[in-house]
């Protein structure tokens, strides 16, 4: 599962449309002069998230215009959203580096569609330490009609998905003690039927338009993508822990196999790992619930949580996404990479508020 955000008037058929190349119609001096356009968009947008000034973007939407504008509010919430989340975190955001390639462009009179997708790399320090700095990367689909007005590009409306577009109001703080840096260090590995570090690799490899992934950014061509009939997340992870040939090697079963209900579908993906024997519920609760230090759990029970483990996602009891767990930081914060958006080496809680209980799941050796 996953949450949609759809800007005005787009079709979900049109955002997934394959990334294959222009548009026979579109003629090469319209091509450049567009291209052009979306490079600057985007790098202006990406300056944003780190420096949020509004003159930066505004001049890129129509503000009497409905669906613009809402395009246009849709950045500057992102933009509030990820610095109030950094702040809460004691963390600098230092510098972005976008990536677009353009997938279909078809132009007619004064307007063009378009889509497109982004890869961003999004790095950051700790202010209190002198740690070296540290990058994640997110990826997503975009599509877009843009407009002609007064001989320069604008954006008409765009439809994107981004769990980024959350209430700033609604981050948690942060425990005293969190990150743990000891998390950061490596932990005896365990042996047995579930392998640990190639479920990470695979997690790495395949974690799609995600800066830093790998395999070209695409997705293991071998598994059907669920992105357009809801979300691939749980599609994703159940590929991790049970790929025979890359990934983590957990055996398949009558219940859980590729594009069955409980490998793909979030809630029956939850119950078959709790109830299986495959997986052992840590802790489930909100973020200041599993992050801070406790009697059972001195580091909070997010700790607990190994490489090639998993993190569930709970809004309003319902579970809502799954991502798997990479490593730490060089501060310990613990980081996942899923799909839908993509995400590589991304901190676990980044766009989710107080009120997300996570679950966290040992994956049994």
């Amino acid at each position: 599962m996953l949450r949609l955000f759809l800007l005005a008037g787009m079709s979900i058929v049109i955002a997934f449309a394959p990334i294959t190349g222009y548009d026979s119609s579109s003629q090469g001096s319209d091509k450049e002069e567009i291209t052009r356009f979306l490079s600057q968009l985007y790098n202006d947008r990406n300056t944003f998230l780190i420096h949020p000034h509004p003159e930066t973007i505004e001049k890129y939407y129509i503000k009497t215009e409905g669906a613009s504008r809402y395009a246009y509010q849709m950045e500057l919430r992102r933009a509030t959203y990820l610095n109030s989340w950094a702040e809460k975190r004691n963390i600098r955001l230092i510098s972005t580096e976008p990536n677009i390639r353009l997938g279909r462009l078809k132009k007619d009179g004064d307007e063009a569609k378009v889509t497109l997708v982004q890869s961003v790399r999004i790095s950051y320090q700790y202010k209190s330490s002198q740690l070296p700095s540290q990058s994640f990367g997110v990826g997503t689909r975009h599509a877009l009609t843009l407009k002609k007005e007064n001989n320069r590009w604008v954006v008409k409306k765009e439809w994107y998905l981004d769990p980024l577009e959350e209430n700033a109001d609604l981050i948690s703080d942060t425990p005293d003690g969190f990150p743990h840096p000891s998390s950061a260090a490596p932990k005896e590995k365990e042996e047995g039927r579930y392998n640990r570090e190639r479920a990470v690799t695979y997690a790495n490899k395949y974690a799609g338009l995600a800066w830093g992934a790998g395999n070209k950014n695409r997705y293991n061509r071998k598994y059907k993508d669920f992105t357009p009939l809801g979300g691939d997340c749980t599609n994703f992870t159940s590929q991790v822990l049970g790929d025979a040939k890359e990934g983590g090697g957990l055996r398949t079963t009558n219940v859980w196999r590729g594009g069955s209900k409980a490998w793909v579908q979030t809630d029956a993906f939850e119950h078959f790992l709790r109830y299986s024997g495959y997986g052992r519920l840590i802790a489930k609760g909100t973020f200041t619930d599993i992050t801070r230090s406790n009697e059972k759990h001195p580091d909070g029970a997010i700790a607990e949580l190994l490489p090639g483990d998993v993190i569930g996602y709970s809004i309003k009891g319902d579970t809502d996404h799954f991502s798997i767990i990479v490593g730490h930081d060089a501060n310990g914060y613990p980081l996942v990479n899923s799909h839908t958006a993509d995400r590589y080496r991304v901190p676990f809680d980044l766009g989710w508020d107080k009120h997300t209980k996570y679950l966290l799941v040992h994956i049994n050796n």
